[in-house]
């Protein structure tokens, strides 16, 4: 049987801080890898590097390597497989109040790595953002396990779709927004039009 060509996934991510609190310092990781069975995969979470590799349905074997910047800790990260990606809740090792300066330990930027802007709260906005419970909603890391990936709770995972904070705010794809402040538009109009005709008849 030939080998299924290579392909690197794209990898988000995100983070939070915290110089206390080590349930509020950590990594949000998610390796695009869709259609790969959670059977065949393999995991490898160490404390500075994640490795994923797995064969696709479709006809191609994932592979990355993520050499972190900093120490993270394995034995209380987190890990859910679906059908689309492996999410990843890295948990730093270090408490500290400052955001890494990037996930990888390399400076470069790389083509396969993107900042996940539904879960990105700024550093100096993370307090005041509402309590996620998405970190805690998923199964421990159990290196111990066939292909590395730890048991998962799917009960506890219904509403993460919206773990973003995007929440219902924005329309719907194909849906347009709310016209109701045209009028609003429209009354200024007449009303600049009302003043200019007591203007002229004065």
């Amino acid at each position: 049987m030939p080998e299924l060509p290579q392909h690197t996934p794209e990898v988000t991510w995100a983070q939070r801080s915290s110089a206390t609190d080590a349930e509020r310092n950590y990594l949000y990781v998610n390796i695009k890898a869709a259609d790969v069975p959670r059977s065949d995969a393999k995991l490898d979470i160490t404390a500075k590097n994640v490795t994923f590799s797995g064969p696709s349905k479709k006809g191609v074997t994932y592979q990355v390597s993520l050499d972190l910047y900093g120490e993270i800790d394995p034995e209380n990260s987190k890990v859910n497989h679906s059908d689309r990606e492996v999410e990843l809740i890295l948990r730093k090792k270090e408490l500290k109040e400052e955001y890494w300066p990037r996930l990888l330990e390399i400076a470069k930027k790389v083509h396969f790595l993107k900042t996940d802007f539904d879960k990105w709260v700024d550093e100096d906005e993370q307090d005041e953002a509402p309590e996620d419970d998405y970190a805690n909603n998923f199964g421990g890391f159990d290196p111990s396990e066939q292909g590395g990936l730890g048991n998962i709770d799917f009960s506890k995972l219904g509403g993460l779709a919206g773990a973003g904070g995007l929440g219902g705010d924005l329309p719907a794809e194909g849906e347009e927004e709310d016209d109701d402040e045209m009028p609003e538009l429209e009354d200024a109009d007449q009303k600049a039009g009302d003043k200019s005709k007591i203007q002229e008849v004065s």
